[in-house]
């Protein structure tokens, strides 16, 4: 347990996929909790489908591929992150069209470390969590050899816009919003940023 302030950074465990679960729905603007309820069989509920999901070992959405912020003993925030070595096959005129935006944008980041997602709980806000997970997602992009990671945002999520941009990140592309379950996010653009990596990890 970290008895400091700032958070602990650390590998995300199996234990952790709750959590992991909650924040990638909060990451995701409700999207994810939508995709789960799709899936959900009678007596299921969308959090449960997370659950399961986050326990694979396999997959974007893993507990393999997760950072966790933990302060207390507790995770307040998470990083999801991993390359993307080949252009996702899914035609987006084929998916959900909350997710298309997103798997459009995704064929542009090819030989890239991609941040799937990453958010911090209300309760972790203002402690530096989100510096420290977007620094330890590019730290891990260095030490596995990737010179650019991208990362994708929605255009009205200010917050998250600073953040990337006061960590060297830039816009290269965008496509417009074609559904989203809840507001603020019903128009306007979801955009993929990228950043170059300059020197070894540390």
């Amino acid at each position: 347990m970290n008895t400091q302030n700032t958070p602990l950074i650390r590998q995300a465990e199996a234990s952790d996929a709750e959590s992991l679960a909650k924040l990638i729905n909060l990451a995701g603007e409700g999207i994810p909790n939508w995709l789960w309820a799709r899936a959900c069989v009678e007596g299921q509920t969308p959090l449960e489908i997370g659950i399961e999901r986050a326990r694979r070992t396999i997959g974007g959405f893993s507990y393999t591929n997760a950072l966790v912020a933990e302060s207390h003993g507790y995770p307040i925030g998470m990083v999801l992150s991993y390359p993307i070595t080949e252009a996702p096959t899914e035609n987006p005129d084929d998916l959900p069209a909350p997710i298309a935006p997103f798997v459009a944008l995704e064929k542009l980041s090819v030989n890239t470390w991609f941040i799937n997602a990453l958010a911090v709980l209300a309760e972790g806000q203002n402690q530096g969590s989100g510096s420290l997970l977007l620094a330890s997602a590019e730290h891990k992009a260095r030490a596995n050899g990737f010179n650019t990671i991208s990362i994708q945002v929605y255009a009205q999520n200010s917050g998250a816009m600073r953040l990337y941009e006061r960590f060297g990140y830039s816009r290269v592309a965008s496509n417009p919003v074609r559904l989203h379950p809840s507001p603020p996010y019903y128009t306007g653009d979801v955009l993929l940023l990228m950043k170059p990596l300059e020197g070894p990890a540390a």
